[in-house]
């Protein structure tokens, strides 16, 4: 995890609605290399190893796209090829 890096906690699906045997998990965003400085076209990926969260950082607050390990790689390296 990277010194600088903004968490997002969110309280796991396995946590009771009445407050009880609460986790909670942080997501280390980092931005894409394709982003400028300017905060234009800016897509941030936090990964675990069961899933992959990708997300507009102009806009934290709508929900991340989660996808598998497999399906991100699939993603990857199609948008990758020549």
């Amino acid at each position: 995890m990277s010194a600088n890096a903004e968490l997002n906690w969110f309280k796991s699906s396995y946590s009771g609605s009445e407050g009880d045997s609460c986790v909670e998990i942080a997501l280390d965003w980092t931005k894409s290399s394709y982003s400028s400085s300017q905060n234009d076209a800016c897509v941030e990926v936090a990964t675990t190893p069961a899933t992959i969260h990708v997300r507009d950082s102009k806009d934290t607050a709508i929900p991340a796209l989660a996808v598998s390990p497999s399906a991100w790689a699939a993603f990857v390296g199609h948008a990758f090829r020549d």
